[in-house]
This record gives structure tokens, sequence and C-alpha cells, in this order.
């Protein structure tokens, strides 16, 4: 057996950071990666001289990224930078409500508060049960694996798992903040936190009030360079360590002999390992590149995560009053989020995230000029005529900046692109084009989703947005170094 030598499928974000991790170890580490390019989603490009980051947005717990390169002895702003953002996100009403959120947890309840006409201790309250969710479940939701007996047996779990009643699991993220905070416009605020996972704030259990943590007391930032240079920056540091990356080849099967991964055939040839992880999607890794194994059908049918359609638009003028993150409230948010999942289409008046990065990276867009990363939720893939939806999604979009700037968008927009959840499914692997892989619309979402080994194959591992504990970059982070620790026991 090659114990020293792993494989990885996929150079997404996750799959570089489990790179790095068990180079970190002393092994030999070889990646495979279908596209040409690595980052996964997290890649960007450029169009008539606006340049974009082409998937995820929102950059917290910097820390996560910084150790990977701590790992090696290495001072990270060596290879990478980052600045704190003082406004969190700009917000936009219908009935024509503004709100700038700051950073600092005391600046926004006292502000909040004066803005929504309620009281500061509410808020003040709101966060800190936000942060006393996240201090106790995150060593057992979110940095161990769910699935061994090991996590279960530690000061800190058996504390959170005494507190359970009080952590919201019974109850929606929604009934949660319509008990907490009651005022309309705060509720829509904090149940937007639901799509950090793909989910829908009416379905999904409250404990994922834990996560405006992240933001208004972690705090959000921005790489230099726009968020590519995440990917960037661990690409070159794994490549500085002597991990090896094959792009444009394609997997096409982990080898598995008398219950165990000996590692992957690509190419037409078999690529012997000790330790196989995989950071493709679970579905398709299974389906794909295990049609011979067990399969575990139940995980693999659960519900998928919402997807999203993205308009990458250049656009000829500045507008003072936005930020880095702006997001467009619908008027009936329930009713968005019945179409998604229930009816799985899109409703007709959306919620709309807009961000610029050029806002603070001037180089992002020609002088006088913005770049829009145009994003509204959607259902994951499932044969609806897309060409109609987006057609009609635009002019939605359009419709409601006009509305809530005063201003005529469509003649400003002097580039644009477009991806949808067919373009990534078909990009990513990701299964029916789902953001997050499974959604979390259950109490129950965080222990059925796929753990970051399989009990059925021996030396087999998973990281990424798919698996244990979920999508975005903060957790595709944890699900690596999850995988990494893993199987730093097992070789031993």
């Amino acid at each position: 057996m090659h114990k020293d030598k792993a494989i990885v499928i996929g150079a997404g974000i996750a799959g570089i950071a489990a790179a790095l991790r068990l180079r970190a170890q002393g092994m030999e580490v070889e990646v495979f990666e279908a596209n040409a390019f690595p980052g996964g989603k997290l890649h960007a490009f450029s169009l008539d001289g606006y340049r974009f980051d082409a998937g995820p947005s929102l950059f917290t717990m910097p820390h996560l990224v910084t150790e990977l390169f701590q790992l090696f002895g290495l001072p990270p702003e060596r290879y990478f930078q980052y600045k704190q953002k003082e406004v969190v996100c700009n917000y936009f009403w219908e009935d024509g409500r503004r709100f700038s959120a700051k950073a600092d947890p005391a600046v926004f309840a006292r502000e909040a508060a004066a803005a929504f006409g309620v009281e500061e201790a509410t808020l003040r309250a709101y966060l800190q049960n936000s942060r006393k969710k996240y201090d106790l479940t995150a060593p057992l939701f979110l940095e161990n694996s769910l699935h061994r007996a090991s996590t279960y047996l530690t000061p800190k779990t058996l504390k959170a798992v005494a507190q359970i009643p009080g952590l919201g699991i019974y109850d929606t993220l929604n009934g949660v903040n319509e008990k907490a905070l009651k005022e309309p416009h705060l509720v829509q605020l904090f149940n937007r936190y639901a799509t950090y996972n793909g989910s829908s704030p009416y379905r999904t259990p409250g404990i994922m009030s834990m996560i405006p943590h992240l933001e208004l007391h972690l705090g959000t930032y921005l790489p230099k360079g726009g968020m590519h240079s995440i990917t960037t920056s661990l690409f070159q540091l794994a490549q500085d360590q002597g991990v090896v990356f094959h792009f444009g080849q394609k997997v096409d099967a982990i080898t598995v002999e008398n219950g165990r991964a000996t590692g992957v055939a690509a190419g037409g040839e078999k690529v012997a390992a000790g330790f196989v992880v995989s950071n493709m999607d679970v579905y398709p890794t299974y389906k794909q590149l295990l049609p011979g194994e067990r399969q575990p059908e139940k995980t693999l049918r659960q519900e998928r995560s919402s997807s999203a359609i993205i308009f990458y638009w250049g656009i000829k003028k500045t507008f003072p009053e936005l930020d880095l993150h702006n997001i467009f409230f619908s008027a009936d948010y329930e009713r968005e989020f019945d179409c998604i999942f229930s009816k799985k289409t899109m409703y007709d008046d959306p919620t709309v995230y807009i961000n610029i990065t050029s806002k603070d990276e001037p180089a992002d867009a020609p002088p006088g000029c913005e770049n829009w990363f145009v994003m509204v939720n959607a259902p994951h893939h499932t044969g609806q005529g897309w060409e109609n939806i987006i057609s009609e999604t635009r002019g939605n979009i359009i419709r409601k900046v006009n509305r809530l700037l005063g201003t005529r968008l469509e003649p400003l927009i002097a580039a644009e692109q477009v991806l949808d959840p067919v373009l990534i499914e078909k990009n990513t692997s990701s299964y029916r084009g789902a953001l997050y892989g499974a959604a979390s619309n259950s109490r129950y979402a965080a222990f059925l989703r796929h753990p970051n080994f399989t009990r059925k194959i021996k030396g087999l591992y998973f990281c990424g947005g798919s698996v244990h504990p979920g999508g975005g970059i903060p957790l595709c982070l944890m699900s690596a170094k999850i995988a990494a620790n893993l199987i730093a026991h097992d070789k031993n």
C-alpha cells in the first residue's frame, strides 16, 4: 500500500486545502482536475475591460486560509493579503427603507435599533445568542466529523448537547427571528442567512441563527486582487510545496480492491495511492467514479440546495449608494422561497444580491465604471426551461434595481455574461447545479449530510461543499481539515 501517497480528485478550494494539509503531513500528493484551471467555483474571468470573480463573493474567517501558510512556517502575507470591511452589506426594501449594516456589533445594534424602532438591548441579545450558538456548536457541527464517536466524547460536545433545547433546533430560522426580533425588516434581514447554505429560512432549523456571528463578530473581508486571489495564492503555495497538479485530466474511476481505495484511473492509466480524497460533488463521485460499489442511496436522494442565476454586468456608471455587498429584498420573501423549493421556479420579484469588487479594487473596472456580480437564488436544475426563465429574471432584476435606485439600468450595461444552474452543473460537476450539495431544510440535515469518509471503502475520504460540514468557503476549508485529520489518524 502506498501509505505515503494521496490523490485528490478536484482542485476546488477544498481540494487544494486538503492537498496542502496532506503535504504538510509529509505525504506525496497529486491532484487531478478536469478543468484547465484551479479553484472550481472560485475562479475569475475578464470581459471587455471588466474583471469578475465568477463564484463565491463573501469572505469570512480568513484564518482558515492563513493557517495553511503557517503549516509550512511561511508568513501568509508573502502570498495573500486582505482587508476587513467596515460595512457588511447595504440593504434596500421595496417600501423605500435602506440600511447600511456595519461590521462592529455595537455600532450595528445601535444603528439598527434607531433605523427600525426596536430596543438596542433586543439586538444586542440576538447577536450574543448568535455568538453563543456558534461557540457551543462549532466544535460539533463544523470542526470535527459528526460521524465518529470520538467527536461526542468531549466536554465541549457534551455541553452543547445539554443545551440543545435552547439552540433553536426545534424551530425554523424564521420562527426564531420572528420571536426574537418581531420587526419585519429585521426578520427578513436575518432570515437571509439561510441562503448561506442554500436553504429556506422557513424550513431550515433555527440553529442557523448562529451564522450572523461570522459577519458581525468575526468580520467580512476582501482579499487584495479579489476573491480569486484565495485560489491563486493557495495554488501557488501548493506548487511551491511540491504538490503535483494534473489539469484537463478527468478521473474516470476510483479503483477499489478488497474494500479499499487503491488510487484512480485517469487518461487510460491507473495511478496508485494509499489514500484518495474526492473534492468532487458526492453524487457524481458515487455515480460516475464508483458505479460498482454500494451506493448511499438515502444520502444521495436528499433534497438539493438552491442554485443561482448570475449576471456579470459591466456598468458604465458608479453608484455611491452601493458598496461591496448589496441586497435588494423581495417584497414577499416567503413566497420567493416557496417558488424556489416547492414549485422549482423563479419568483417574479426575486431578492437581488449585487457584489462590486471595483469599489475596493478600482482596476476591476474602467474609470467611472463598476463590475456588477448580480445574483438571484434559483431552484436546482430539474429540466426547467432556463432560457425563458433567465430572460424573465433579467427583466425583473432590472426593473427592481430601477425602482429602488431610481435609475435606468439597461442602457448602462456595457458587458454581459450569464451563469445558470445548467452551466454550474456542467462546469463544476455540482449535481443539478446545487451550490451547496444537499439543502439544510430539516433539523436533521447536518447529520444526514455525507461524512468526510465512508466505512464501506477504507482509504476514501471526501471534502468540499457537498459533504460535512457544508458549502461556502469557510466550511469547505473546514471539510479539508477534517478529511486530512482523519487520514492522519487512520494511517498511523
